[in-house]
């Protein structure tokens, strides 16, 4: 049996602890900035930006929503109350399968990409003036080669 006393070799030193401390505090911070640019103007959320652009990006504006889960990183509970609410705007239909009448296609709405093309206007300003204001792009480009390492977990059940 193992000593679990002995767990100096796992823990993370102090400036790693102080990294992932900035790290989630940064992102909160950019975040409720963004969140807030859009609520200025009058804008949803930017959960419905992500799902609405990956509507946009799919062949024919439509996904299955395990699809749009996957592509928006998005918990299929929040997902199915956020697409209610998409829905009643009138900014996403959804549709059954022809094939099979368990499923649905969620199919962007023309309201939908106007929506999804006003909240980029706002979105764009915002990532600029929250990021690209205090990062030249040499300095992005170093935080993205960094994020990306970061994104490389190789066996999560550890």
């Amino acid at each position: 049996m193992s000593d679990c006393s002995d767990t100096t070799a796992s823990r993370p030193s102090t400036a790693i602890t102080r990294a992932w401390v900035r790290l989630m505090r940064t992102q909160q911070l950019v975040l409720a900035a963004i969140e807030r640019d859009l609520k200025t103007a009058d804008l949803p959320p930017l959960g419905w930006y992500d799902v609405l652009l990956e509507l946009t990006r799919a062949e024919d504006g439509r996904l299955r929503p395990y699809e749009i889960e996957q592509r928006a990183l998005l918990a299929q509970h929040n997902l199915s109350r956020l697409l209610d609410r998409m829905e009643k705007a009138n900014l996403v239909q959804r549709k059954v399968f022809i094939d099979d009448g368990r499923g649905r296609w969620v199919i962007i709405t023309d309201a939908g990409r106007a929506m999804q093309a006003r909240m980029w206007t706002v979105y764009a300003s915002a990532l600029q003036r929250h990021l690209g204001d205090k990062l030249d792009d040499a300095r992005a480009g170093q935080l993205t080669e960094l994020l990306a390492a970061l994104s490389r977990i190789p066996d999560a059940s550890r």
